[in-house]
């Protein structure tokens, strides 16, 4: 066991260190890279497995040495036996963590590792407990400190240090919820529609075939509010996509359950951000800030024709922007329903740039139509920092690239846009990831509307009229707030 009065790592026995405490050389600090000299009193800090291996080494700092998460290099110098020496003789501090040797094994160094960071929290509970009056020796004598290292628990320890940058791994995972949601809204419904084309040519053709004989008996659920998920709602990948630009929302006054809403949501900007995560998702809590409300984001049409998409857009409570819809959810779907709509659409869209605080409303009349006729409360919702997110090639007007944009939305729509944001690893290189700009979308005060049934001309302009005023005090009674000069004005066209 020993060899020329030195004692080696792989020899240590727990019978011998209960009377012969050795002494070991600190080669090198574990802060600071300083040589200090000690004697470490191993059974006051040695602490067995079940199965006697490997041992658990911890460190004290009565020598004013921190017990940070590093193995320093130690070396071990002859042992003297010392007669007379017993357990309850007095102990010295120790600041050693592991002793070196030849056969040290890794399984060795993870148990000491996890040593040393249970002892430094230890020594932190210990002053603790003396500074409320009671006594750390007590619990140190009588063992509860320690009842052995597995290999399990020392990873565990080894996982939970400093070391690993927690801020990066989560901005990362903000940045892939983000993308995850942006591919979804660009390619999913497209490419879900190839794939099912593609499997009625291979063996799997009745999965396809069950699957549009769903669609077929499916068809009208949308216009009828869809099929809403809380469960897909409250998803955590929701909260890393709030918390990446970060977006947030701002209620000013309360909603009552008794009533209908139709939310005004402006600006579009490129792809709706803050109306999606306020509105389709609970990660800004959404229902906790208007209980009792049901909100209902309203979209294109056309996206609820293209499988598997339209069933990640309804379980969000995503519903398709067409008269039928609305009437339904206004007027059979009971009360205490809100309808986002994006008014400035596609044609709002093409004008979204960063520094623009312009919004596409004069001549947009159908959502105050419809909220005469059922008695819906018209809320002005702005949101701020929406045209942030993404940079886009304007094309001025009587260009031909102009001109392709409103044929598109004439005829499909919506208005194809060339744009971009950042990359997937880098901020300095362009891709689909939008800007990490903040969104704060401020909900403001309902206007009351009367319900009539054929409403006149005259009836939808004044109401047009007061809502127009409504959100031009809204933008200007929040724009210092949120970074915006006080000389800004938004451009109503």
């Amino acid at each position: 066991m020993r060899e020329h009065g030195t004692v080696r790592g792989g020899d240590l026995n727990p019978a011998l260190l209960r009377h012969d405490p050795p002494r070991c050389e600190v080669i090198k600090c574990a802060r600071g890279g300083a040589e200090r000299r000690g004697r470490a009193s191993l059974p006051s800090r040695l602490h067995w497995g079940g199965s006697g291996w490997p041992p658990r080494l911890s460190c004290s700092r009565r020598h004013g040495l921190s017990a940070a998460p590093l193995l320093p290099e130690l070396s071990a110098k002859p042992w003297p036996r010392r007669p007379g020496h017993g357990p309850g003789a007095r102990r010295e501090a120790a600041f050693c963590t592991a002793v070196t040797c030849t056969d040290f094994s890794m399984k060795t160094l993870i148990a000491a590792y996890s040593g040393v960071l249970r002892g430094e929290r230890r020594a932190e509970a210990a002053r603790s407990e003396n500074k409320n009056g009671g006594s750390a020796l007590s619990r140190e004598g009588s063992g509860r400190w320690g009842t052995g290292s597995s290999i399990l628990s020392a990873l565990q320890d080894i996982f939970s240090v400093s070391w690993l940058n927690r801020s990066k791994v989560e901005k990362q995972l903000q940045v892939i919820s983000v993308l995850q949601w942006v591919l979804s809204f660009l390619v999913l419904g497209v490419a879900c529609s190839v794939i099912l084309m593609y499997t009625f040519c291979t063996d799997c053709w009745l999965l396809a075939v069950l699957y549009f004989t769903w669609l077929a008996f499916d068809w009208n659920t949308p216009k009828k509010g869809g099929r809403r998920s809380q469960w897909v709602r409250n998803w955590a990948v929701w909260r890393y996509f709030r918390d990446y630009f970060p977006i947030q929302l701002v209620k000013t006054h309360n909603l009552l359950t008794t009533r209908n809403y139709i939310f005004g949501y402006h600006p579009h900007g490129i792809m709706g951000l803050g109306a999606f995560c306020n509105f389709s998702t609970e990660a800004t809590e959404v229902s906790k800030k208007f209980p009792g409300i049901r909100p209902y984001l309203a979209t294109l049409a056309g996206n609820f024709r293209m499988p598997v998409l339209r069933e990640y857009l309804m379980s969000g409570g995503i519903c398709p922007v067409n008269r039928d819809t609305i009437d339904y959810l206004l007027s059979k779907n009971g009360s205490g329903n809100a309808i986002i709509i994006v008014v400035g659409g596609a044609a709002e869209s093409l004008s979204s740039m960063p520094g623009k605080n312009a919004v596409t409303l004069r001549n947009r009349k159908g959502f105050v139509k419809l909220a005469l006729r059922h008695g819906a409360d018209l809320v002005p919702t702005y949101s701020f920092g929406e045209n942030e997110v993404y940079k886009q090639v304007i094309f001025e007007e009587g260009s031909w690239g102009r001109w392709v944009q409103k044929k598109f939305q004439k005829y499909i729509g919506f208005a194809p846009c060339i744009f971009h944001g950042r990359g997937l690893f880098s901020s300095d290189t362009w891709g689909l990831v939008p800007y990490s700009k903040p969104i704060t979308t401020v909900v403001g005060e309902p206007i009351t509307v009367p319900k009539l049934e054929y409403p006149t001309q005259k009836d939808i302009d004044m109401y047009h009229a007061m809502y127009m005023e409504a959100l031009v005090k809204l933008f200007d009674n929040h724009k210092t707030k949120f970074g915006l000069p006080e000389t800004e004005v938004l451009e109503v066209n």
